[in-house]
Parts: C-alpha cells; structure tokens; sequence
C-alpha cells in the first residue's frame, strides 16, 4: 500500500526528475512519462517501510532509476528520429516571460533548487545533445547538467566510474565544438538582441539583419511533414537572414497579420508566433534562440502541431512586432 508519505516524498522530486528527463529525452510528453514509470518502480518497491529504510538518499535512488527508463527511451528512439520527415526538433517546453521576472528553467519551482546553469539551458543545448549516443548523453546531463558523481552515473550505465567519466567527456567536445550554436546571455542581453532582431525583421533590411546575427548562425526548422520547412540547416549569416526575410515577408503575405509575443522556451527567451497559410489553416509557431556575445547564434523554429498542443494560446492583444 502507497503512504501519503511516499506520495508527498516523490512529488517534492517531481520537478527536478521530469526537467532530468527532458533534457536526456528532449521531449516533454517522454519525459513525463519515464517519470510515470519512475512512479510506478518507486511505489512497488518501496511501499514496505523497511524497503524504503534502507533507502539513505531518496533523490539518488529516483535519479538513477528515472536516468535508466530515460536511457532504455533514446536507444528506442534513434530509430524513430532517422525516419522523421525533414529536420528534428525537441518538444518545447513554453512559459510565460514578464519582463523583469525570474529566469526558471521550465520545471523548477525555486531557482535556488535548480543545478543547471544559464549555458545548459535552452533548445540550443537539447540540438546539440542530439549529436551523441544514448550513453553520452546520460553522461553528461547526469554529471555536468545535474551534478551527478561519477560513480552514480556509472551504475546508471552499468560500467566503471572511468568509463562514464570518459563518456562525459566526449560528450562534453561535442557539445562546445566550434560548430555548436552557443547560449551564454543573460536576460537583459537576451532581450535587447531579441528586440532588435525583431524590429530589423519588420524593416526588411538585409543589412541590418545579418548585424544582428552571428557570422555562423545556424537556423533550423521543424515542419514534422505538416508545415514546408529547411530540409537542412541553413547556416550562415546572410542565408539566415534571406531565409528570414523571405519567411516574414510570405507571413505578410497570408491574409492575417503576424502575431507574436515573448515567451520562456526551455528556459531562454523566446517567441510564440501565429498566422494563417495561404490554404486558411493556422500556423502557429515557437522559435528558440541562442544568444552569445550580444548576436543570435541559433535560431530553432518548432512548427510540428503534434509538438506544439500545449503550447497556450496567443494574448488577443499579441503584435508584430512584439511587445517587451
């Protein structure tokens, strides 16, 4: 039988284990249900008080077993990503962004609880972890993301400390190579960059576009076969900026005005956007960025309607340009 008090013990884990999850498996609804399942092993093997007693440390024991459901989870899913029509992009998590508010990360209640730092947030970090094997991957957000010790993160993956400490360190290349789209800015940083790039949009000025920009940004769109989008990325600071201009310029173009407004997308600063195809269907989109040394490094166009049915709906009075 489940007491109140095991039930109160694992929702006060609740938060951290399901942002855990989310940045191993880089989708909202996956991530919710391997805490489910860490639920459902939690409350069977420990629902004898003298099981749970020889428990010392609650949070590493719903750690390593929620990492290894996440780990069973991606060596399913590089299959399915090889066949996904087009580019692929994680779930978004979107939360409501006041100016001048705190920075969550998407899940944590108290930021003073929270391991991640600022450069281990947002969908920049969930693309580049793409790049790695399902056991790199647990590596490094079990140990760099969340603090994990070494030996843990080795029961996790069944091997030596020394051996996960090599994984997280391959790991660790692959996240900043050259390559990577890099986030390192902080709120009034995001903003300012966000809000020029914004007006330099609804000006229509090549020019003042690829200023705002970094010389090799990368711009990556995810259609998931509903919605056309860039079968590869588009990389550079003058293709960005022409695929832009041309994508705000059709936006205009569908009848309806843009709509958009700010937004918390996994963390980092962001935008909700809404119009209308040529077809009559809505079109609702949610970009990331990733904002490094005071220009837009990555930007990442979720418009998937399978990945998007919790995004909440658009302030009526929601512009384009946005309001911050």
């Amino acid at each position: 039988m489940v007491t109140v008090d095991l039930v109160a013990e694992f929702e006060a884990e609740r938060g951290r284990l399901t942002a855990l999850a989310h940045r191993m498996l880089g989708s909202r609804s996956e991530a919710e249900d391997a805490v489910q399942e860490t639920w459902l092993r939690y409350s069977g093997a420990l629902a004898d008080p003298r099981s749970r007693a020889e428990i010392r440390h609650l949070g590493g024991w719903l750690t390593t077993t929620c990492a290894r459901i996440c780990l069973d989870v991606l060596r399913s899913a590089r299959v399915r990503r090889e066949t996904y029509p087009g580019q692929w992009l994680p779930e978004p998590v979107v939360t409501p962004w006041r100016a001048g508010g705190p920075e969550p990360d998407g899940f944590a209640p108290d930021p003073a609880d929270r391991a991640v730092r600022r450069d281990r947030l947002g969908t920049a970090l969930l693309v580049v972890l793409e790049r790695l094997t399902p056991e790199q991957r647990v590596a490094f957000v079990l140990h760099d993301v969340f603090a994990v010790p070494f030996a843990r993160v080795a029961e996790v993956l069944a091997s030596t400390p020394e051996a996960a400490r090599q994984l997280a360190s391959r790991a660790r290349r692959a996240v900043t190579a050259t390559d990577a789209p890099r986030h390192t800015a902080g709120p009034a940083e995001q903003r300012e960059v966000l809000a020029a790039f914004a007006a330099a949009t609804e000006s229509g000025d090549l020019d003042t576009l690829v200023r705002v920009l970094a010389p090799d940004v990368v711009l990556i769109g995810d259609g998931g076969g509903h919605f056309p989008a860039a079968r590869r990325p588009v990389v550079g600071a003058d293709p960005v900026a022409r695929f832009l201009l041309g994508l705000f310029t059709r936006a205009g173009r569908y009848g309806q005005r843009l709509r958009a407004e700010p937004v918390l997308v996994d963390g980092v600063l962001g935008l909700h956007l809404e119009t209308v195809t040529p077809d009559g269907r809505p079109l609702r989109m949610v970009t990331g960025f990733a904002v490094h040394d005071g220009r837009i490094s990555g930007l990442f166009n979720q418009l998937n309607p399978d990945k998007l049915h919790r995004l909440p709906d658009l302030d009526p009075a929601a512009t384009w340009p946005p309001r911050w």
